[in-house]
């Protein structure tokens, strides 16, 4: 007996395809994620812009010291898990 189908699923039972992405640089996030009046938000972008320039996946919040998944990473993975990462690239 077949398995239902519930879900689009790569070859092999990976990952979904690949999600087109939003239409902004990565620099910039989503308004909604990351708002330009947050006091903050200078020191994050530019630790964000940090860790795209040298390629890392990652960098420290500068405010709470958690670890962030940068944009390139997010991009590089295919697609939006529905965590609402600060960066994502997919939402719009």
């Amino acid at each position: 007996m077949d398995e239902p189908h519930l879900q689009a699923r790569a070859p092999g039972g990976g990952a979904p395809p690949p999600q087109p992405l939003a239409d902004r640089p990565f620099t910039e996030p989503h308004p909604d994620r990351l708002s330009p009046g947050d006091p903050a938000y200078p020191q994050i972008i530019r630790a964000h812009a940090e860790a795209l320039s040298t390629g890392a996946d990652t960098y420290v919040d500068p405010r709470s010291g958690l670890t962030v998944l940068t944009a390139g990473y997010l991009a590089r993975r295919g697609y939006c898990c529905e965590s609402g990462c600060r960066h994502c690239p997919y939402v719009s």
